[in-house]
């Protein structure tokens, strides 16, 4: 698997993102490109469950961009392409990490991300997601707008739930995705082939 650099991830640090964005208290984000594969149609219509509790941030560019920005309205925006420290900032101060794409993926750095960020995830369930979140880290869904955004709506009113599942979140990247940590991995398989 990849790695994440976990200091560039800090759960504890403060960062003037939400006013150099505008951003609400509560937002989920979702990274990526814009195009059909990657889901942002189903985060837009699942954003019909929750918009009451969060806004919705979109960043990435596509081919999708307007149709999906006129379809969500009022209820999230679009910054298209960040810097990687945006990104990290974005991600960090993030309410939920959600994810929906079309097809199954075998690994999504942005999951990793999420949680080397403690930022829990809401995603569809399939491919190596579930390798990376666990049910302490987030919700893993069927492949339904409408149930996407039921559970991202569900976790957006347990901020007690999503307090735990964020401690969670930070130590299984700690110990699953951490430089360090993957190079030890790494080092232990290779001696355990030579010998």
């Amino acid at each position: 698997p990849c790695g994440v650099d976990l200091d560039e991830f800090k759960t504890d640090s403060t960062s003037d993102i939400r006013e150099k964005y505008g951003l609400p208290d509560n937002y989920v984000i979702c990274p990526g490109a814009l195009t059909v594969s990657k889901g942002p149609q189903n985060v837009v219509e699942a954003s019909k469950e929750y918009y009451e509790y969060a806004s919705t941030v979109f960043i990435g560019d596509g081919e999708l961009k307007e149709e999906l920005e006129e379809r969500l309205g009022d209820r999230g925006m679009f910054f298209g392409y960040v810097s990687s420290e945006d990104k990290a900032k974005l991600i960090n101060d993030a309410t939920l990490l959600v994810a929906a794409p079309e097809k199954k993926e075998h690994f999504g750095i942005i999951y990793a991300e999420a949680l080397a960020a403690g930022t829990p995830v809401v995603a569809y369930e399939g491919g190596g997601v579930g390798s990376i979140v666990t049910p302490t880290e987030g919700i893993l869904t069927e492949r339904n707008p409408k149930i996407l955004g039921q559970k991202i709506n569900y976790l957006l009113q347990n901020s007690g739930l999503r307090k735990q599942m964020s401690v969670s979140c930070r130590a299984r990247a700690e110990s699953h995705y951490s430089y360090p940590e993957l190079v030890k991995t790494l080092s232990d398989w290779l001696t355990g082939f030579i010998e």
